[in-house]
């Protein structure tokens, strides 16, 4: 692998609710910078609806629910979570390939939600996406070339000569065959599928694309390959990287930063080795316990949660960890624990973070 961006520190000022504002600039590399995306108290509510014809509202699943940070050029933010607890949703309304309920999302300083379309097109080419199932996101009628060409004929390539060079040359940067380009989707394996999916990202050379779990469908030795290729393309286009994945030792191997989900919060944000090494937060503390050991002699403290995930539906009061936290106390049941920063730039949303301690290793007798 290839050596990632310096993590940027998270200093600066927070909004009321604890949470960093988007508006903040951030330290990377000794030099302020403003940040390239920066998302303020992000809501994303799905209304529950029933009754005659559907018409009465009954609730609402709330899928993001506040969420603020700051991605920095050049970097990789990781994201880790549970099933169900809003990484994707976050994306998608970064995206916005679903509308908001609220909050902001700035992207080099222009607010995203207020583009009217003309402007939305615009800066579509400077952000994309590689999904997550590489058999259901390419249209099995289309053919390679049509599928990573799409971008470009609608960006105002209309020369079907040009068009056709530029898909080759991505198509050998991602290390597929230039002769497959009048190729289908079904002719190819789930692993050549992600590298097309990453071309046609690729094609109108964004700065910023949204990788949402993108290796999580591949088979494990085809996972590094991606990965490696994912980081090889950050180099040499100059990417950032909103990294979106279940595996946490996935994360690990490629982000700066490292975000950890919970019911639709922010529960930790720090630099990966900060938060490897040293969770601020149970819940985190609790996931990296479950990554396996390589070494067979080393025996690490396991964490097993008890109970099942609240509905975000009807989440907790107060902490809304606390209903599985062996750390819980009477205040995280009525106060929720803002997302602070604890020092060095490590944020927690704990009320007893600095009570955390890191996990333990032994040495098998």
């Amino acid at each position: 692998m290839t050596t990632q961006p310096t993590a940027t520190d998270m200093t600066g000022s927070e909004t009321s609710s604890g949470q960093t504002s988007a508006e903040r600039t951030v330290a990377r590399g000794g030099v302020a910078a403003a940040p390239l995306l920066a998302v303020d108290d992000l809501v994303k509510h799905f209304e529950i609806r029933g009754g005659l014809m559907g018409i009465s509202k009954l609730g609402a699943v709330r899928a993001v629910d506040g969420v603020s940070f700051t991605v920095t050029e050049g970097e990789t933010l990781g994201l880790v979570g549970e099933s169900g607890c809003g990484k994707t949703t976050l994306g998608k309304v970064i995206l916005r390939l679903i509308p908001p309920t609220s909050g902001s999302v700035t992207f080099e300083g222009k607010p995203l939600f207020e583009l009217n379309s003309r402007e939305l097109k615009a800066a579509r080419r400077d952000i994309q996406v590689v999904f997550q199932d590489p058999y259901a996101s390419l249209n099995p009628r289309m053919s390679v070339g049509e599928i990573v060409g799409e971008g470009l004929y609608v960006h105002g390539m209309t020369n079907k000569r040009e068009r056709e060079a530029a898909v080759r040359d991505l198509l050998k940067r991602v290390g597929l065959n230039q002769q497959h380009i009048h190729r289908y989707p079904h002719e190819f394996s789930g692993g050549q599928r992600q590298r097309i999916g990453i071309a046609r990202a690729l094609a109108l050379r964004p700065k910023f694309i949204v990788c949402d779990e993108p290796v999580s469908a591949l088979d494990v030795s085809v996972q590094s390959q991606v990965l490696n290729l994912l980081s090889d393309l950050q180099d040499e286009f100059q990417l950032t990287y909103l990294f979106i994945a279940h595996n946490l030792a996935v994360v690990r191997h490629l982000s700066s930063r490292v975000g950890v989900m919970y019911l639709g919060k922010l529960a930790e944000l720090a630099e990966a080795d900060d938060l490897y090494e040293n969770p601020r937060h149970p819940y985190t503390k609790a996931l990296l316990s479950a990554i396996p050991i390589p070494d067979p002699t080393v025996r690490r403290e396991r964490i097993v949660l008890k109970g099942d995930l609240p509905s975000p539906a009807n989440p907790p009061s107060g902490c809304r960890f606390h209903t599985r936290c062996p750390m819980a106390q009477e205040i995280c049941k009525v106060e929720e624990p803002p997302l602070r920063d604890i020092g060095g730039g490590h944020l927690s949303a704990c009320h007893f973070a600095e009570d955390v301690t890191p996990l333990k290793e032994r040495r098998a007798s």
